[in-house]
């Protein structure tokens, strides 16, 4: 605001001193020219009738002569002051609509309205540098699981675009540029309720920009930063940034787990997921020889990774010069026959379209599929706009950016166990997993599943810790029984529970397992189960029914009437 006042006061110094000057002149000119009254008497106006007239004749309002008919001298005066404050205030409007027509002035005032919407937020929020593809499809991740965001990006279009989504939480958005530490304290850094900062923009420089600003200015703050080079990820973590996301080796991990444990891969998919999009569908990737189409930052990760499964590849590269592919590597695009005939495509069993070029990654496949209809196939979609060509392409797995670490910040901040859980997951054995898809899918349905976790303390969950504190048991079934018929269960599923003293977590916990305070218990389920679950940890009495099932009225008056004494005659 002090900028606004500041602009306004520069920009309208003139044209209000200006007004002041014209209105003061027309004002001095009534008081001192002499009238007469009705009975011919001589009279003059005071300052108040000065005032008053010429502040309707001036605006062009009307008038009529007050207090009393004006002589020709006055009548003379209010002529030359008409043209006088109104040409005034033609020039005083104009440099209004010029005030608001400059860039700096909108700039100011979109920045002050900015401030003042985070200052209001009262919920947990994360700012969310970048809005391009990752950034839009995090806000909406978030705003899906009821958590609050606050978005920075320099580009206007992105804002326009946050200013037209059809969210149902209002996030307030900036135009400026997330590497400049202003900026990221007008957008709530030092907030009490702000729990982190996501840098994702395109370059690598202002997301180490991002992260170094945040642990200067709040050191404790959880700081994710997306990077695409080896070495800005060790620049980062040189100075203690939380976490670090590479999605080309997020993405050749995850093609590495499908190799290895397609249903453990299915999990991760699942749990990662956008609340409320359908479930990913099984994969089942052969082993065998693979051919990789391009050997730049994403094809060197996927030969890493396959490497680790015992997979060998073939690598066909246009520009071995930048890339130095290994020996044996076969010089092309990918996109002829002949050059996928020479790396062996008629007896390979997947191939990896992995160019920075969409349209080439297309035809890669397309050339590919001609020439083996039973190749896995693996393409980088480079651009989000490109989906619906991918689509229609058939691909069996894609490599999109945006999603895959829009997945795996979504996995961090929403449910801190949930990593956790999806790392123990991938120590277990196939039947094991098998039995975990098999629950998942008769609880989630065909929709992505909504994370949370309760936590079993006075301010999270009061009701079963009272219950807890007065020495009676609570179970982990008594949580999450639906309110409306205590005898099933919400659409909901407990994954994990970490209890304080143990080192190991529990696995999808029984239902009849006690719980203990301080408990943190990792759930899955439909939209809205959560909600439902609320009701239960914040009310004694709704516990109390789903644990006995005895309804049992509140108020000392209600319980007085519904006592009966030991003969068995009501009160």
């Amino acid at each position: 605001m002090t900028r606004v006042t500041s602009l306004v006061l520069r920009r309208m110094r003139a044209p209000l001193l200006v007004l002041i000057c014209a209105y003061a002149v027309a004002i001095l000119g009534y008081v001192l020219i002499p009238g007469r009254d009705a009975s011919g008497a001589p009279w003059r106006m005071t300052f108040l009738d000065a005032f008053y007239f010429v502040s309707y004749m001036a605006t062009t309002i009307g008038f009529g002569e007050i207090p009393h008919a004006f002589n020709g001298a006055q009548r003379l005066w209010t002529s030359a002051t008409i043209y006088l404050t109104v040409i005034s205030w033609f020039y005083a409007i104009g440099a209004v609509f010029t005030l608001l027509q400059n860039p700096a002035f909108r700039r100011a005032v979109a920045e002050g309205a900015f401030a003042r919407s985070v200052r209001r937020i009262v919920e947990p929020f994360y700012i969310v540098c970048g809005y391009g593809d990752t950034g839009s499809l995090l806000v909406e991740a978030l705003v899906g699981r009821q958590m609050r965001a606050v978005v920075i990006d320099k580009d206007p279009e992105r804002i326009n675009d946050l200013a037209l989504e059809n969210l149902s939480t209002y996030v307030p958005g900036l135009c400026a540029d997330a590497g400049e530490a202003d900026h990221l304290l007008a957008a709530g850094l030092r907030h009490r309720r702000c729990r982190g900062v996501v840098a994702l923009t395109n370059d690598d420089a202002v997301n180490l920009k991002i992260a170094i600003s945040c642990k200067l200015l709040r050191p404790r703050l959880t700081v994710i930063c997306r990077a695409e080079s080896r070495d800005t990820e060790e620049n980062m973590a040189s100075f203690g940034t939380d976490h670090i996301i590479n999605p080309f080796e997020s993405f050749a991990d995850r093609l590495a787990l499908a190799l290895h444990s397609p249903s453990t891969h299915l999990i991760y998919e699942w749990l990662t997921g956008i609340p409320g999009k359908a479930l990913a569908g099984f994969l089942e990737p052969r082993h065998g020889t693979w051919i990789l189409c391009g050997y730049g930052r994403f094809g060197k990760a996927v030969e890493r990774h396959l490497a680790g499964e015992g997979v060998k590849t073939v690598i066909v590269e246009a520009d071995p010069a930048s890339t130095r592919p290994p020996q044996g590597a076969v010089i092309g695009r990918g996109t002829e026959a002949v050059t996928l005939r020479e790396a062996g495509v008629e007896s390979a069993v997947g191939i990896v379209a992995g160019t920075d070029d969409d349209t080439n990654n297309l035809s890669i496949i397309v050339t590919a599929r001609d020439l083996n209809p039973n190749l896995y196939t693996v393409a980088r979609q480079n651009r989000r706009s490109n989906e619906a060509l991918f689509a229609a392409a058939g691909v069996d797995q894609i490599m999109e950016r945006s999603d895959i670490i829009a997945h795996q910040i979504l996995a961090l901040i929403t449910a801190p166990l949930l990593s956790e859980f999806l790392r123990r997951v991938r120590g277990r054995d196939h039947a094991w997993v098998c039995q975990l898809v098999s629950r998942l899918v008769a609880v989630l349905g065909e929709s992505v599943p909504d994370i949370w976790v309760v936590q079993l303390d006075a301010r999270r969950a009061p009701a079963p810790s009272a219950v807890l504190a007065a020495g009676l048991p609570v179970r982990l079934g008594d949580l999450y029984r639906d309110p409306r018929e205590r005898a099933r269960h919400l659409d909901c599923l407990p994954l994990m529970l970490r209890r304080r003293g143990e080192p190991e977590p529990r696995l999808l916990p029984d239902e009849d397992l006690a719980l203990a305070p301080g408990d943190r218990v990792l759930f899955c389920g439909r939209e809205g189960q959560r909600q439902r679950m609320a009701a239960t940890l914040n009310n004694d009495n709704l516990l109390r029914y789903l644990q006995t099932g005895v309804d049992r009225p509140d108020g000392w008056l209600w319980r007085r009437l519904s006592r009966a004494p030991a003969d068995g005659r009501p009160v």
